[in-house]
């Protein structure tokens, strides 16, 4: 498997930007506004950590995936996409997560 899935996941929300929010859930959110986009990322963060405090790994990945398609949703509603995630990632592969850490807080 790929980031390719991330991608066209990431190309279908965009999409659903200004369409009809009768017909799409996702226009729903977008038309609802960034308030209603964070809560339900919210909702979805604290439905993976009862998941995961449940010890079932299948609801597990449910969960996350239902907290990354809504993390996604977030991202288009500032213009941002996947791809943007992953670079990010890539630019912190191989570094300690401490010393990453201690420079964002130079910053």
């Amino acid at each position: 498997m790929s980031d390719d899935i991330l991608r066209r996941v990431g190309a279908v929300i965009e999409s659903r930007k200004g369409a009809d929010p009768s017909a799409s859930y996702v226009a729903k959110l977008f038309d609802k506004g960034l308030d209603a986009i964070l809560k339900k990322v919210g909702e979805e963060a604290t439905e993976t950590v009862m998941a995961a405090k449940d010890g079932d790994p299948k609801k597990v990945v449910y969960e996350v995936a239902d907290l990354w398609f809504h993390s996604m949703v977030a991202l288009a509603h500032f213009g941002l996409k996947p791809e943007d995630v992953l670079a990010e990632l890539a630019r912190r592969e191989g570094l300690s997560g401490l010393a990453e850490f201690a420079a964002r807080k130079a910053d």
